[in-house]
């Protein structure tokens, strides 16, 4: 099977939700084009008319929730609130195996000046649903991806503090539909549609191998009632700002931000998803399942903003894409499934399982032909010439 590339970046039509208009250029591409169009003072006066709407008049308490993960972004969410003279509780959904680089970037970020609160689930339920998510969806991250949306609105809903304030919309960063792509805001519906659930509910664990209702309690969205009393609003700060990860990453690290200092590995820079360990297997699952991983993500971003030549990212596309995750942040594969019950044979069955086949060179005998290091090789990089 021969994927079909967007004629200006490295995207292929097998993302899901990605759309090409007549050109050949996909959805990400269009939304970038669009961004020299928009009022960006308009915009961020929007911004301020909503924040001053939702501004905490008593002082008693804070003015929005930022979900943070310590990552360049949610720095940047933080140290923009700081700038307009807003005050964020900061709300980490811990992640699932967490980094030394990652927890000293948590810190970093308490320590520009916020409150902070994070949440640890039951980390046995949280293994399972690791495990779960894995064997179910081929997505080691599944819980992670709910907990991040849940936890920081279950927050808003507890301590009473309607706004909430997200990065990026990666819809309109990565490719989305048209609706999704243009939207300010973010509720149950986004996140149902776009949040990384892969047509997995929460509610279709509950009673699944030993998990109860309770157990799901930190992955479950508040009711309508909860959001109305409240009067909860999440708003994506990508959508009145511009947006640009590089940017992003130079502005955290100015303020203390720490990157991993070499290509981190099944990528191509050094300054995000630092503090999950998982996250190589996630990112190798996505190459698994679609042809593309986060390095094709991450030079297409580059190419949009003139950083590098189409035939630039493909060169690094084929050389760094998809590498078989041995190791993440210096974890061993080994001991980074073993807490799953998991062998790296069993873990190996479960790729070959949700493998596309028909993107990656096979042997006669039909199985994935793999080099010495285990990496598969994709039948096509680019468009027929």
């Amino acid at each position: 099977m021969l994927l079909k590339y967007c004629v200006r970046c490295l995207l292929p039509d097998s993302k899901p939700d990605l759309h090409f208009n007549a050109e050949g250029v996909c959805a990400a591409c269009q939304a970038y084009e669009n961004r020299a169009m928009v009022d960006w003072d308009k915009r961020r006066k929007d911004f301020m008319g909503i924040v001053e709407k939702f501004r905490d008049k008593t002082n008693t308490k804070w003015d929005c929730i930022v979900p943070v993960s310590g990552g360049k972004d949610s720095t940047v969410q933080v140290l923009k609130m700081l700038e307009l003279g807003v005050r964020p509780l900061a709300v980490t959904a811990t992640t699932c195996d967490l980094s030394s680089i990652g927890l000293a970037n948590i810190d970093n970020l308490r320590n520009l000046g916020v409150d902070h609160i994070a949440f640890s689930p039951n980390p046995v339920v949280r293994r399972k649903l690791n495990r779960i998510g894995l064997e179910e969806v081929g997505d080691i991250s599944w819980p992670e991806h709910v907990g991040i949306f849940t936890i920081p609105v279950r927050a808003a809903v507890r301590f009473g503090v309607p706004l909430i304030i997200w990065g990026e919309n990666s819809q309109n960063e990565y490719g989305g539909p048209e609706a999704a792509t243009t939207s300010r805001m973010l509720d149950r519906r986004w996140l149902e549609e776009y949040g990384g659930l892969l047509g997995m509910r929460v509610s279709d664990l509950q009673d699944s191998r030993g998990i109860s209702a309770g157990d799901l309690a930190p992955y479950t969205y508040p009711s309508a009632e909860e959001l109305e009393t409240i009067g909860v609003m999440g708003v994506f700060l990508g959508q009145f700002f511009p947006w640009d990860g590089l940017s992003n990453a130079i502005l955290a690290q100015a303020s203390g931000f720490h990157t991993w200092g070499s290509a981190i590995d099944g990528s191509m820079v050094d300054y995000e998803n630092l503090d999950n360990h998982q996250t190589g297997i996630h990112d190798y699952f996505k190459f698994l399942k679609f042809g593309f991983g986060r390095t094709t993500d991450i030079a297409s971003l580059h190419v949009r903003r003139g950083r590098l030549t189409r035939e630039q990212a493909l060169e690094i596309v084929k050389r760094l894409d998809g590498k078989f995750p041995w190791n993440y942040l210096g974890k061993p594969l080994a001991d980074i499934v073993g807490p799953l019950g998991l062998s790296v044979d069993e873990f190996i069955s479960l790729c070959d399982r949700f493998t596309n086949k028909s993107l990656f060179i096979t042997n006669k005998d039909g199985s994935l032909k793999r080099d010495a290091e285990g990496n598969l090789t994709k039948l096509s990089y680019d468009n027929p010439s």
